[in-house]
């Protein structure tokens, strides 16, 4: 397809490394969007080390005259750097975020349009999240244990999101506005295999800082697949360890360090009480997550204070 004449509606940013193949059937399923010729796509490569690159030109050359498509090679390693060179790329006003195992419903695109285009105070919005599993969902994937597999349904009306929740980065889009003052923090999100997170949170906790609105609007969907390699026991609770790490590399300076030391108190207390009353595999399960996530928040911290004393 021949370059813009004029800007984009939307940029689309998709992250990937090394899963090829997934990334393959995400710019497949581009191709059904409404109104694709309106977007731009823009796919970051963040030293990948498979085929990602290979399978891209591949496409181009396959489906370049349906989309408007760019890729560009990230060398700084971590999906922060790989998301703020995406924006630093992007030419339109309105930036959406899709992962390289998500599938978008062919309303997609259209919703995101319309949303930012019917409502001038709207500053990030998200969608419906639906897991496509590899293998057969385990029994004790239920409630709180859903949020890190991304899994989000908020029901089927257009709604703000509740204190404390936010849009995921698999299914997320906001103003370039929003990236005026603040872009991801390089030292949050994760690095190549390491499952550090936050750095989303923070983002959304600076727009919501600066009084923007968040809105929650369930036609923005996608279906996210979920590899058989996650459905684990052990791969959850390394998941909650690095949010740990992630909470920790958060706080800074005394106050910091204190009010972060409040909360493991609090949920130490919390898991206690909540541990004598847990009956089902879940919840018993998702306690021992919460325990992870404390263990790493202290390791941090410790190697925090060990590298200080050192240095």
């Amino acid at each position: 397809m021949d370059t813009f004449k004029r800007c984009p509606a939307v940029s689309v940013v998709i992250c990937t490394y090394n899963r090829a193949d997934l990334l393959e059937k995400t710019l497949m399923s581009l191709l059904k969007l409404e109104d694709l010729a309106l977007a731009e796509i823009i796919v970051v490569d963040n030293r990948s080390t498979d085929h990602t690159a290979a399978t891209i030109k591949r496409f181009t050359v396959a489906h370049g005259q349906d989309i408007h498509l760019r890729y560009h090679y990230e060398r700084e390693q971590g999906l922060s750097a790989a998301r703020n060179a995406g924006i630093t790329l992007s030419k339109a006003d309105v930036i959406a975020f899709l992962d390289d195992d998500a599938i978008p419903c062919v309303t997609w695109l259209q919703t995101i349009m319309s949303a930012f285009g019917n409502n001038p105070e709207l500053t990030a919005m998200g969608g419906k999240i639906d897991p496509k599993f590899e293998t057969e969902r385990p029994n004790w994937l239920t409630g709180p244990l859903e949020l890190p597999y991304t899994i989000i349904d908020l029901g089927k009306s257009v709604c703000e999101y509740p204190a404390g929740l936010n849009p995921f980065g698999a299914n997320m889009a906001m103003r370039k506005t929003a990236f005026a003052a603040v872009m991801f923090p390089l030292h949050l999100g994760r690095k190549g295999d390491i499952l550090l997170s936050g750095e989303e949170s923070w983002v959304f906790e600076q727009i919501r800082k600066n009084g923007g609105t968040i809105m929650y609007h369930p036609h923005m969907a996608v279906e996210h697949f979920v590899p058989a390699s996650r459905l684990t026991r052990e791969w959850i609770m390394n998941r909650y360890y690095c949010q740990g790490m992630s909470n920790a590399a958060q706080a800074a300076g005394l106050r910091g360090n204190a009010i972060l030391m409040a909360k493991v108190a609090a949920k130490v207390l919390y898991i206690t009480v909540d541990s004598l009353l847990a009956r089902t595999e879940g919840r018993k399960l998702l306690n021992r997550c919460r325990l992870e996530n404390i263990r790493g928040t202290l390791d941090t911290l410790r190697n925090r204070k060990s590298e200080s004393a050192a240095g």
